[in-house]
């Protein structure tokens, strides 16, 4: 009985981490990409979360199209992004500029600078679904 419950209980962290990994899974797939969680809270809506994460681009790296399930909050710390939102034309913003991504819209950034590209990262996700979700 003891052994069973400690495989539950071993299966729950590691679907919990699991969950709360994926981003940096995808993350890693990314030459030059790096991700620094910063919080992560439940808020007054029942259902969502928000999330804060630092994300850092080296010289001519960039992210593919992917999507949230919740809207996206950019503050850009340094260097200069460009952002591809589907179906709009794409923005270059540098530090200082924010930008909002709607729920669910496919959207990819790049580091067109000549120095490291840092963005401050606010989700307002549906709790309990993948964070990220890259375009096939």
């Amino acid at each position: 009985m003891k052994t069973k419950k400690n495989f539950l209980l071993g299966a729950v962290t590691f679907l919990g981490l699991t969950a709360f990994l994926t981003p940096e899974l995808a993350f890693a797939q990314q030459l030059g990409i790096s991700r620094t969680n910063l919080q992560r809270h439940d808020i007054s809506v029942l259902g969502y979360e928000t999330i804060q994460a630092r994300i850092d681009f080296e010289v001519n790296s960039a992210f593919g199209m992917h999507n949230h399930p919740g809207e996206e909050v950019i503050y850009v710390l340094e260097g200069t992004f460009e952002y591809q939102i589907e179906g709009d034309k794409p923005i270059v913003l540098k530090a200082g500029d924010v930008l909002f991504i709607p729920a669910g819209k496919n959207h990819s950034a790049r580091n067109v600078g000549d120095v490291k590209a840092t963005e401050l990262a606010t989700y307002i996700v549906e709790k309990n679904k993948p964070l990220l979700v890259m375009k096939k």
